[in-house]
């Protein structure tokens, strides 16, 4: 069990790092409001990190 958290923990570490990289502060603070909204089961909060996240991905309407 506790390989498992280990590789769980290195593998969110990871993800975490590659979304700062490629999409700057933004992009972690729209994976944290969704992270938080999951957990704390509100709609509202998870669904502005969604969104924040669509519009880095999308990127600007050309």
């Amino acid at each position: 069990m506790p390989v498992l958290a280990l590789v769980s923990a290195v593998l969110v570490v990871a993800f975490e790092q590659v979304v700062q990289w490629k999409y700057g502060a933004t992009g972690v603070v729209g994976l944290l409001l969704l992270t938080i909204g999951l957990k704390a089961k509100s709609p509202s909060v998870s669904s502005v990190g969604a969104v924040v996240l669509a519009l880095l991905v999308a990127g600007p309407a050309l």
